[in-house]
């Protein structure tokens, strides 16, 4: 295999995906927030009480009518109110205990005899994305079902040395996801630590960048009933709950920004020309030195953690989607001042020892297979456990690599090395960004070469006709976890697996 440059590896993965979103009724509505306000827009900040060790809040789920600046306004189901939900810190020792209300109506649609058929979306629960947390009980659990007029509780125990780095929740329930995910139901969860003492980095002003993907039509975002109900609808894109908002920075200043990709659908190659970005850390693992980059590419779910240095005066745009997609304003201004990079950083080691078991996964996109509302699908072939018998007459969804809730696609033992490439033989334009729950996983080669430093990643892009490779040693916790695409349709209609991870 030949070298690839870490930064030719982050400009070659897909730049975009497919289409979906969410959808809406009537609710209070939420203040605008105007793209031209001198006070760049943040989420509602809500932070572990200091000498408790926990963070115990309520997220209440319901429609909102919001005021977007240069939309008009959009229905949709909302936590709190907001796209996108409060901030939520915590530290490593903490507890996160979440109380849920669920205020959304009655689910309306029928029950569905293909569980791989969007459905139930005023049903959802918690993932807590990029955690290396409890996957089991009332923690981490995606496998909970929070319905219409209840109240769940999940308790979150953060290990005492979970990476610090920048991480977000959503909802997780199956046939759900996309609707609500897409319409604007998520949040970002940091984990305060280590990285946030090194002098340079606490110097720096700390900016959240959430990026949110809405599919608006007549002044909602509809369910996802049909494989064509996005068709022909632009995305939408808001930064904290805004279209193209202005933030401000001194030529000369260093902050750190804190970027989301919080859509379902795109993928965004983040590009700021004439400003000097450095990343820092990649899924909430911190680099061990900056990295200069002239663009990051980030997957639907992927985080970016960027050191970013005003340089001269004037207005500038990140783009993403495309270099004509604006997602926000940069405005350079003001005295300037002299601040420093830092030289290292506290992250851990971009290595594994070699591994004992490989794996070969198959992310595949069919078309016209099926008859019906989705004739589309979307499948993972590959390693796995036995397939059952399909009934008789029928088939069983598992034998065609579709997801089956019953059944455990991986055995993972804990603290055994593996080597997993995970290849996309979709046609060009199905990008499958594949997403693994519990634990992170250090890339080390994209088609077939090497990377000279791998990275640690939770979500990764797989390019079209593609192939990633890297190295697995999950750790501390067992019990059924998940991997799928996480451009969320394809998870919704069936390119998913169970883990279970043993001792």
């Amino acid at each position: 295999m030949t070298a690839l440059s870490r930064r030719g590896v982050l400009k070659s993965l897909p730049l975009a995906a497919g289409a979906v979103v969410a959808a809406g009724a009537a609710g209070p509505p939420a203040a605008a927030r105007q793209a031209t306000d001198p006070v760049f827009p943040e989420p509602e900040t809500r932070s572990s009480s200091p000498g408790t060790g926990r963070l115990k809040t309520e997220l209440t789920v319901r429609f909102t009518e919001l005021d977007v600046p240069g939309v008009g306004r959009v229905s949709t189901r909302t936590y709190e109110g907001s796209v996108p939900g409060p901030t939520l810190r915590v530290h490593p020792g903490d507890s996160l205990e979440i109380t849920q209300i669920n205020a959304l109506p009655a689910n309306g649609d029928a029950a569905h005899q293909d569980m791989n058929v969007p459905h139930h979306f005023n049903s959802f629960n918690l993932h807590t994305h990029g955690m290396h947390v409890d996957p089991t009980g009332d923690a981490d659990n995606v496998f909970r079902v929070f319905e219409p007029g209840g109240a769940q509780r999940s308790s979150i125990r953060v290990p005492a040395d979970h990476p610090a780095g920048t991480y977000w929740y959503h909802p997780h329930h199956h046939g759900s996801t996309a609707t609500q995910l897409l319409g604007g139901m998520a949040g970002v969860l940091v984990v305060d630590g280590d990285v946030d003492a090194v002098p340079e980095i606490a110097a720096a002003r700390e900016v959240v960048v959430c990026i949110s993907e809405l599919k608006v039509s007549g002044g909602r975002v509809p369910d996802l009933t049909s494989e064509g109900v996005y068709d022909g609808i632009a995305s939408t894109f808001l930064v904290n709950g805004a279209k193209d908002p202005v933030l401000t920075i001194a030529p000369g200043e260093i902050q750190r920004w804190r970027v989301v990709n919080a859509g379902g659908l795109t993928a965004h190659f983040l590009s700021l020309a004439g400003q000097e970005m450095h990343q820092i850390a990649c899924d909430g693992v911190t680099f061990t030195k900056p990295v200069a980059t002239t663009g990051v590419t980030l997957p639907m779910g992927g985080r970016v953690d960027l050191l970013v240095r005003g340089g001269e005066p004037g207005t500038y745009k990140l783009t993403g989607g495309g270099p004509s997609q604006h997602l926000l304003t940069l405005v350079v201004t003001g005295a300037a001042r002299t601040m420093s990079l830092p030289a290292r950083l506290p992250g851990p080691p971009t290595e594994l020892p070699e591994p004992t078991r490989t794996r070969t996964l198959t992310f595949r996109s069919y078309e016209n297979v099926f008859s019906g509302a989705f004739p589309n699908a979307y499948r993972i072939l590959g390693d796995g456990e036995t397939p059952p018998a399909a009934p008789q007459g029928g088939r069983s969804d598992v034998a065609w690599g579709r997801y089956s809730s019953g059944f455990v696609n991986q055995r993972v033992r804990l603290g055994e090395v593996e080597e997993w490439t995970v290849v996309n033989d979709s046609h060009a334009h199905s990008h499958h960004p594949f997403h693994l729950h519990t634990n992170h996983f250090l890339v080390t080669a994209v088609d077939n070469r090497r990377l000279e430093t791998p990275v640690w990643h939770d979500t990764v892009a797989v390019p079209p006709n593609g192939s990633v490779t890297f190295r697995l040693r999950a750790e501390d916790f067992t019990g059924r976890s998940l991997l799928h695409c996480h451009q969320v349709q394809h998870g919704d209609e069936g390119m998913m697996q169970i883990v279970e991870y043993v001792k």
